[in-house]
């Protein structure tokens, strides 16, 4: 793990969704984009910068502790994509199947779908 990460690179409040009323807004008019491991929604948003939010549900995995290690790989994947993607606020959820996936797998799965977000909100 880099032991110092660049201002620019952090996985600040700003870019996060933080409310019920920024998912319920995501979550009625999106643009999805998905594989077997994850679904995101994407919507334009407010502000000048994509932003995330994450729904990780107990269905996806029992355990809190997996669930925290889901949200740490895709907060770090959105944090290495961010600067590439459109002013979007996205949700990302996960499927069960992410329990058989490999953290490399994962990483690759997340950064097909961040190229589907670019491509499908080019225009936001």
């Amino acid at each position: 793990m880099a032991a110092h990460i660049e201002q620019g690179q952090r996985f600040s409040p700003r870019v996060r969704l933080t409310d019920a009323r920024e998912f319920r807004r995501v979550f009625e008019e999106a643009v999805r984009c998905s594989d077997r491991a994850f679904t995101i929604l994407a919507r334009p948003g407010p502000c000048a910068h994509a932003r995330l939010g994450l729904a990780i549900s107990k269905k996806c995995a029992r355990r809190a502790v997996a669930r925290n290690r889901i949200k740490r790989l895709v907060r770090e994947s959105f944090r290495a994509a961010q600067h590439d993607l459109p002013a979007v606020d996205l949700v990302v959820m996960c499927r069960p199947v992410i329990n058989d996936m490999t953290h490399a797998e994962l990483l690759a799965a997340l950064r097909k779908l961040w190229q589907c977000v670019r491509n499908r909100c080019r225009h936001s």
